[in-house]
């Protein structure tokens, strides 16, 4: 395919997160606005930091003098699944030279991490693609969040449109895409159960580790189950 093609199917692709995280990144803006963060600090973090879950953990803890060590610990614990995520996605971004592979995983979001994940299980990932999907995103995080930050308590309670589910959904529609029946289900299943549960319990940011160490354990579980299964039932002649 020419890089027309590929960029254009990573736009195709990316459109529908993107557009998900519009509320988001106005909402996130708000919160930050409520903090008393100017615009421009708004933006410049969004730009530095560009984790929307991290972000709202920091703003959650903001206060006057800022909790250094508190806001250092709780972002990295919510960020340390970049590091699995990198590991992942690298080996399937070799046509990529050094400058671009750090850029694009420097702007790594979960949402062009599972849609370049789905489309090299059938084409490669080139950097049209790639970065045809992070730009418009990041630039849209940008512009949001930023609004949203100008605009700041004119948008009222989130609740009332819906935006504090907009994350949820895209996350629901991002696992479906990888949804490989009873692996999946049980992965799913613990996660959500461990997160809820250490969220009740311990609160933010733990129910983050508490999910993916107990989805990890579970998919490491159930895939050994299915392996031996099909050992079972096809045994070697």
């Amino acid at each position: 395919m020419s890089w027309k093609n590929e960029a254009r199917a990573g736009l195709n692709d990316i459109w529908p997160a993107a557009l998900a995280a519009v509320p988001i990144g106005l909402l996130f803006g708000a919160l930050a606005a409520g903090k008393g963060l100017s615009p421009l600090e708004v933006f410049a973090m969004s730009a530095l930091v560009f984790a929307g879950g991290a972000q709202f953990a920091a703003v959650e803890l903001w206060a006057s003098p800022a909790p250094i060590a508190a806001l250092v610990f709780s972002t990295l614990l919510i960020n340390a699944r970049h590091v699995l995520m990198s590991a992942s996605i690298a080996p399937k971004l070799s046509g990529f030279s050094a400058a671009q592979k750090f850029g694009g995983l420097y702007y790594m979001a979960d949402e062009n991490w599972a849609l370049a994940e789905k489309r090299a299980r059938m084409h490669p990932v080139t950097p049209a693609y790639w970065f045809a999907m992070a730009i418009p995103f990041v630039c849209l995080w940008l512009f949001t969040s930023t609004t949203g930050a100008i605009i700041g308590a004119a948008l009222g309670d989130p609740k009332r449109y819906g935006a504090d589910f907009a994350f949820t959904a895209l996350f629901i529609a991002l696992t479906a895409a990888f949804w490989k029946g009873r692996v999946t289900a049980w992965t799913v299943a613990a996660a959500g159960i461990a997160s809820a549960l250490t969220y009740k319990l311990a609160g933010p940011p733990w129910h983050v580790l508490a999910g993916a160490l107990c989805g990890l354990a579970a998919a490491w579980i159930a895939a050994g189950s299915e392996r031996a299964a099909q050992l079972v039932e096809s045994p070697a002649e």
